[in-house]
């Protein structure tokens, strides 16, 4: 017998398998698996918050925005909301409480970053699995600027824990560590 746990989670990667690149369903078990390993005590919501934070993302194309800044920040925005809104159906469906489904919009949309400990949890795992699976790739081609500034900005964004665990767990180049002591 499976309870909302794990239907909410398998619900979550149908709808993941279902992108066209492939990209969404391992992207959802690895914010999991980097959850399970920061997170142990992790809750139920910030588990289905943490598997969903991209479910489907694919549907709301980044090129469906103004360049720059204020078009990707309008995009983030709108992908927020709507992760929210889709995990709340998908927990609803699976049998959570209604708190549950309203709070896992609060997580998925970021509210009170640095100030909610489950929302800045989701953070941190974000900030990691950046650094361990997206990094790399998306470094290529960039100037050493442009980089440190992505860097100081994941930095700013991860509580003091999670800067400190990350110094102790990746090599990082001195100019790209620095920032995470700040």
């Amino acid at each position: 017998m499976t309870g909302p746990l794990s239907r909410a989670l398998a619900t979550i990667d149908a709808a993941n398998a279902a992108d066209p690149k492939g990209e969404a369903l391992i992207y959802g078990q690895r914010m999991s698996a980097e959850l399970a390993r920061l997170v142990p005590q992790a809750s139920d919501v910030l588990q289905v918050a943490a598997r969903g934070q991209h479910v489907e993302r694919w549907l709301l194309p980044r090129s469906d925005y103004p360049e720059g800044k204020e078009g990707y920040h309008a995009w983030r925005r709108e992908q927020g909301r709507r992760h929210g809104e889709r995990v709340a159906g998908i927990m609803a469906e699976a049998g959570f409480a209604p708190d549950d489904c309203i709070r896992v919009g609060v997580l998925l949309r970021k509210e009170a970053l640095k100030r909610d400990p489950e929302v800045q949890a989701l953070e941190d795992v974000i900030c990691f699995v950046f650094l361990k699976w997206y990094f790399a790739p998306f470094a290529e081609g960039r100037d050493d600027a442009a980089l440190l500034d992505i860097v100081a900005k994941t930095a700013r964004k991860m509580s003091a824990a999670g800067r400190v665990r990350v110094l102790a767990e990746f090599k990082l180049p001195e100019a790209l560590a620095a920032a995470f002591r700040a």
